[in-house]
């Protein structure tokens, strides 16, 4: 029996040195895998800032349309007389004039 164990023994070990080694390498492995995880939450890929910066400027579109539309309306009223209609058309167009030069000019095809 001692002799069974004897001639399987180097087996063994060989057989838990591959695993301790490959343990050892996941191991090591493990903050160079979760630093690039890191690396990859922290920063904003290109399509996703793309996307960001496109959303950004349909919600600033959106709210000029809704501006303008307020806008109208109030001039109708100031023109007919309504003071107060005057003043928050003019606080309306401010904002207006700041939103405005946000929004990108989009060319017309075949320039």
């Amino acid at each position: 029996m001692q002799r069974a164990v004897l001639l399987f023994a180097p087996f063994s070990a060989l057989g838990v040195g591959g695993c301790v080694a490959g343990t050892l390498v996941d191991v090591a492995a493990a903050p160079v895998r979760a630093a690039g995880q890191v690396a990859d939450w922290a920063t904003t890929s290109q399509d996703e800032s793309d996307r960001a910066r496109g959303r950004e400027i349909r919600q600033r579109e959106e709210r000029l349309g809704e501006l303008q539309r307020d806008y109208a309306e109030l001039e109708d009223r100031c023109l007919a007389g309504d003071d107060h209609a005057c003043q928050q058309a003019v606080i309306i167009r401010r904002e207006m004039n700041e939103i405005i030069p946000t929004i990108p000019v989009e060319r017309e095809r075949g320039d």
